[in-house]
């Protein structure tokens, strides 16, 4: 359930939004009890940044620490377009993530156009974030479940994603698909505990074999996916872009 703090964010954006979905440990199914909501989205600026000479407010990010603790980022439109268009996963998992707290029929136009912006450059995406966070776990003096967890849930929705062509960020739905018998117990340890659970020193060397393996596996599908090299949604993306525009005159 959306905690109305989080509604209440999006519907006091300083601009309008072409949608709002939650991302992160909600997202990705281990939320602790005291995990912050990180809530993601697409603003539409007026007329008068896009033409004026003043500066454009492309990203807009709020942090609040109230009874929950939320954290927002958006981005402008055509900013937005820009990132689809790259070989970036994170902007696909939040234009298609379940948990929506605003929509339009842009957003759902969008969401039809992100299959096109698939690529089998997206494996550097998700190599590159699960190495930063197996780097940040292993760098820890008290090595925490949270990045552990990001780390194999980044790798399976690469697998899955070069597999079948579909984002999926769930790693509850990912270890159904691809079933790791230690994955279901760090979701338990991590949901029972806090945001900053930690783990034994001497459970390191096993999720060290199981990242090696991951990563491997990861490597390996791409080089037999079906993903096309470039995107293609590009030409259909300008022409939403402009129809969003002139919807601002």
């Amino acid at each position: 359930m959306i905690p109305d703090k989080v509604r209440a964010a999006a519907a006091e954006h300083p601009y309008p939004l072409l949608f709002a979905t939650v991302s992160g440990a909600h997202l990705y199914g281990f939320p602790s009890a005291d995990s912050d909501w990180d809530l993601r989205g697409v603003h539409i600026l007026p007329f008068e940044q896009i033409a004026g000479l003043g500066p454009m407010k492309e990203t807009v990010e709020l942090t609040q620490k109230d009874e929950i603790e939320l954290d927002l980022v958006t981005h402008d439109v055509k900013k937005f377009m820009t990132l689809l268009l790259r070989p970036n996963g994170y902007v696909l998992e939040q234009l298609l993530s379940p948990i929506v707290v605003r929509s339009t029929p842009e957003h759902a136009e969008l969401k039809e156009l992100a299959q096109g912006c698939l690529t089998k450059h997206h494996v550097h995406h998700y190599l590159g974030f699960a190495d930063n966070q197996w780097r940040l776990f292993s760098k820890e003096e008290s090595p925490r479940m949270k990045p552990l967890l990001y780390t194999f849930r980044v790798l399976l929705t690469g697998i899955h994603l070069m597999r079948e062509a579909e984002i999926e960020a769930s790693l509850i739905r990912l270890n159904e698909l691809y079933p790791l018998p230690f994955i279901s117990d760090l979701i338990a340890r991590k949901q029972e505990g806090t945001e900053q659970q930690v783990l034994g020193h001497d459970e390191i060397a096993f999720y060290e074999q199981e990242f090696a393996s991951l990563r491997s596996r990861l490597a390996t599908e791409s080089d037999t996916t079906l993903l096309p090299e470039s995107p293609s949604s590009g030409a259909a993306l300008n022409d939403l872009l402009i129809r969003i525009r002139r919807s601002t005159l």
